[in-house]
């Protein structure tokens, strides 16, 4: 996974939510892009759970004592 290919779903899951923000949609464009921004987040939300567990294996590996919290997003 490459960082480009996250900040880019990032930057179209901005614009979607640009277009759905806007009310200027039909119905059938606003759905269609509803599940297009569900899919993208997901897919983020998978790519950001894979990195934590690399960092953690990464720091459990030096012995790090390493305490997270999780963020509200």
């Amino acid at each position: 996974m490459s960082e480009g290919n996250f900040e880019k779903k990032i930057k179209n899951l901005e614009e979607i939510v640009e277009k759905l923000e806007s009310g200027e949609l039909d119905i059938e464009e606003t759905l269609e892009l509803f599940q297009d921004g569900m899919k993208l987040g997901k897919d983020c939300r998978k790519m950001l759970d894979e990195i934590e567990e690399k960092v953690n294996k990464v720091l459990s590996a030096e012995g790090s004592k390493v305490e997270t919290e999780q963020l509200d997003v």
